[in-house]
């Protein structure tokens, strides 16, 4: 089934895993339905579903397993033996900061004299660099500890080292490497005295999939076990790793899934007056919580200060003892995200423009520079292009130093960081994942940049489809308040880990209303054909849906549908169920997701 008749270039498939729901269902007291979407997320076997509905502190790893990790560890317990003094350098985002956090509360509850330093995001770049390094030794510091960052800082590592700091990196970006005659990788760690970082090839880890706030998280563990600390310690700190591990947009899965849903526990219970803060300046009760306000609600305001004023705003939101001070913090930050919010949009305007007009729509891999963009939006900008057009993006801006600046972001099919690092000659700095980068270049070789990402792109028009994975087609009559509450145990969604997606066919409107404030709401009385009928509602492009209704009927059925007048319309849907609480009464309606 594919949605182009709405003009969207997606294709929809129901996940068809096989598996006995009845067994599984009757084992575990779920309902069949609950069982077949833990089947589509790979879960297999009694021990993986028991763990996968459970979550417990004993399905986290051993930190000792993190390569180097005892070994940093030994070095930091012997500095603050001995008085030195520890810098800890982050990054500008949300997973920067929540792991300066960890890191500095860490060692200071060690003992340590530690400070901390954040990059700024137009002036520093991303990660460490040699003023960094210069302001360290001018400040007497002993040992740095990056967060984040580092591991692909080489040059300036071997220039700390030179100058005789002692340097121990904790990341968790993909490991820098070239190919060889033979086309091999081969990896160039930086010569740290300590490297913790799950993606390097020798790292026994068993998940190497952590953010830099949860590899953070981990190290202070181990050092917290070398200092004779106990390891529940740490756990004062698991929602600040639950909350990077989102924003960072990791994956929701093994590990990452069991830290979410324990640093979610974690804030419902939270007197943390910088976590309180930030919920209650955005209109928030802490019990609310879900993982999608890390993402969408809370994150970004972690994320505005780095991008249109300084990162060490929200390190001192998170940081501040004081839940009065951390209010008027909290406060700069929602209102600095409004401001971000508002230059998105201009600049996600300008770049639609440009694709337009300059034919850069049939490019395999979008590349959009905008000159005047503030440079801490592309990325913002990237990922909303890459939603409308469903095509790897680079946007890019001009940068203080008079070179060109840029974010990635990508689709499944494409994988940024290895595609990048085939024209890595064109770039003076890059790095990121498959799914995003960041980089620097000169302002001459952005047209080339472009060509060459699209002459070695091999990307078919398959992938440029945006797959919708329907997890079960169900009849709106089966939904059932029970079940709605019973999917709490899917939680936390997200990447990985998603939003359990469901469909009907051929769905009979029997009226609709367009409704909301702003007129932004299309709302229908569905009857399924199946005895179910029900309220749904639709967010998306109301124009585009009704003009996807007069061409598969006729303009008079669309009126009839609006006047509740009869006529004979039918189209499909994948849906979320919801309860919608109104005036204490409880109701069940759909979220229409896609139709055709």
């Amino acid at each position: 089934m594919t949605g182009e008749e709405t003009g969207m270039k997606e294709r929809w498939y129901v996940t068809a895993k096989r598996a006995d729901f009845q067994a599984i269902g009757k084992k575990f007291g779920i309902d069949q339905v609950t069982a077949r979407i833990i089947r589509n997320r790979d879960i297999i076997g009694e021990a993986a579903i028991a763990q996968y509905l459970e979550c417990s502190t004993e399905q986290l790893h051993d930190p000792h397993l993190l390569k180097d990790a005892q070994k940093g560890a030994q070095i930091l317990a012997d500095k603050i033996a001995k008085g030195k003094k520890i810098r800890v350098i982050g990054d500008y985002d949300i997973d920067g900061v929540n792991a300066s956090y960890i890191l500095i509360t860490g060692l200071r509850i060690c003992g340590a004299q530690a400070d901390h330093v954040i990059p700024d995001r137009v002036h520093d770049g991303y990660g460490i660099n040699c003023r960094m390094i210069e302001r360290a030794l001018e400040d007497d510091i002993d040992t740095i500890v990056t967060c984040d960052n580092g591991i692909s800082a080489s040059e300036e590592i071997a220039y700390a080292k030179k100058s005789g700091l002692t340097v121990i990196i904790t990341d968790h970006h993909e490991v820098p490497f070239s190919l060889d005659a033979q086309g091999e990788k081969v990896y160039r760690v930086p010569a740290a005295d300590a490297v913790i970082n799950p993606k390097q090839a020798d790292c026994t880890y068993p998940y190497p999939g952590l953010c830099g706030a949860a590899v953070a998280w981990k190290f202070i563990q181990v050092l917290y076990g070398q200092m004779g600390i106990a390891r529940e310690k740490s756990f004062e700190m698991i929602a600040h790793a639950a909350f990077a591990t989102v924003g960072d947009v990791m994956d929701l899965t093994g590990e990452n899934r069991t830290i979410v849903k324990l640093g979610l526990k974690a804030i419902h219970e939270t007197d943390d007056p910088g976590l309180l803060a930030l919920i209650e300046q955005n209109h928030l009760e802490k019990e609310q919580i879900r993982a999608w306000h890390f993402g969408f609600v809370l994150g970004p305001c972690i994320n505005a200060s780095g991008r249109l004023d300084t990162a060490k705003r929200s390190l001192q939101l998170l940081l501040e003892p004081s839940l009065e001070k951390a209010s008027l913090l909290a406060k700069e930050l929602v209102e600095l995200n409004d401001r971000r919010k508002n230059l998105t949009l201009q600049g996600l305007e300008e770049a639609k423009r440009l694709i337009e007009e300059q034919g850069l729509a049939k490019d395999k891999v979008l590349v959009v520079y905008l000159p005047d963009c503030h440079e801490s939006l592309a990325g913002i900008i990237a990922g909303r292009i890459r939603e409308l057009y469903h095509k790897p993006v680079f946007v890019l801006t001009n940068a203080e130093d008079g070179g060109v600046k840029g974010s990635g972001r990508s689709i499944e099919a494409y994988s940024m960081y290895e595609e990048m690092s085939k024209c890595s000659g064109l770039m003076t700095k890059f790095g990121g994942h498959p799914m995003a980068a960041g980089l620097s270049m000169d302002r001459e070789n952005v047209d080339r940049f472009r060509t060459d990402l699209n002459a070695y792109a091999s990307l078919t028009e398959e992938d440029f489809m945006e797959k919708v994975h329907i997890d079960v087609p169900m009849p709106l009559n089966y939904i059932r308040t029970g079940l709605l509450r019973e999917f709490e145990c899917l939680e936390p969604f997200g990447k990985g880990n998603p939003k359990p997606v469901f469909a009907v066919r051929d769905v009979h409107p029997l009226r609709a209303s367009i409704v909301g404030k702003n007129k932004n709401v299309l709302k229908f009385v569905l009857d399924d054909g199946a005895g179910g009928c029900m309220d749904a509602v639709y967010f998306g492009d109301i124009e585009a849906f009704l003009e996807f209704l007069r061409g598969k009927s006729s303009l008079q059925q669309t009126e009839a549908l609006f006047s509740g007048a009869p006529q004979d319309i039918r189209f499909s849907i994948t849906y979320d169920p919801s309860i919608d609480t109104y005036l204490g009464r409880e109701k069940i309606q759909v979220i229409i997701r896609n139709y055709c």
